[in-house]
């Protein structure tokens, strides 16, 4: 989702944005249109998360099977986030907090923001991602937002702002990550009888009882689903009776 932003809130140029961003040799600050090959997924967060009693966000650290190591988030609704761009199998590469944009507003005043996500994809795109209820988006929220749609969209990366989440979809997710590790697919074997047993749409439950006890053989079909060689209806929950299938990317 992009958004609107009042005229002369945002720089009309990619040469009025700079970009921070912090990697193992420290911190770096350039013009955005000289960083656009920087691989601000493989760099460090620029700024961390507070932690105080009472608060009213969950911040903490979600495991990403797509990096092999921890993504930060400041919200649940950050962490579902998070854990929608880990299960987009296009996606390779991921970093919360990733880089700081800077530009001036129409007053000459300096203004920074600091997206949610910085996501890779296979093909080599760039996208940047905003999380936010799309009813909390006040004003000033609307022109930063604006603002970095702009500097995204002028250097060729994708940028979403993104809210709450369809829940019978979510709530799929959430389980099938509960299989994201890759000790659940070590059984080459079983991996590949599964995928020719689902060549055609089956119910999860009784073709996956034709390999052995489902308590066994279900973990290997929900990584599958979750790395996408399976496939099946997320939009309504998952049962014994879920049609699962082959994916036709195979």
């Amino acid at each position: 989702m992009g958004m609107r932003v009042e005229e002369g809130a945002t720089p009309s140029r990619v040469d009025g944005f700079e970009v921070g961003w912090r990697d193992d040799q420290g911190e770096h600050r350039l013009p955005l249109a000289d960083a656009v090959s920087v691989r601000f997924e493989a760099g460090r967060p620029v700024r961390s998360f507070p932690s105080y009693r009472r608060q009213r966000h969950f911040p903490g650290l979600y495991w990403s099977s797509t990096t092999g190591g921890h993504v930060g988030f400041e919200s649940w609704l950050e962490r579902d986030h998070a854990m929608l761009l880990d299960f987009t199998p296009q996606v390779t590469g991921l970093l919360s907090q990733p880089l700081w944009l800077f530009w001036e507003d129409e007053r000459g005043k300096r203004v920074s923001h600091a997206p949610d996500y910085f996501a890779r994809f296979e093909d080599g795109r760039g996208l940047v991602v905003d999380c936010r209820p799309l009813d909390r988006i006040d004003a000033r929220s609307a022109a930063k937002f604006a603002a970095a749609q702009t500097a995204c969209e002028a250097v060729g990366w994708g940028y979403r702002v993104v809210g709450e989440v369809d829940q019978a979809r979510m709530a799929n997710v959430r389980w099938l990550a509960g299989y994201r590790h890759p000790r659940h697919g070590a059984d080459e074997g079983l991996v590949t009888r599964l995928l020719a047993l689902f060549s055609v749409p089956s119910p999860v439950v009784a073709q996956a009882a034709l390999l052995g006890d489902p308590i066994a053989v279900l973990p290997v079909v929900f990584h599958l689903l979750w790395l996408g060689r399976l496939t099946a209806d997320l939009s309504r929950p998952l049962s014994d009776a879920t049609l699962v299938s082959r994916s036709e990317a195979l």
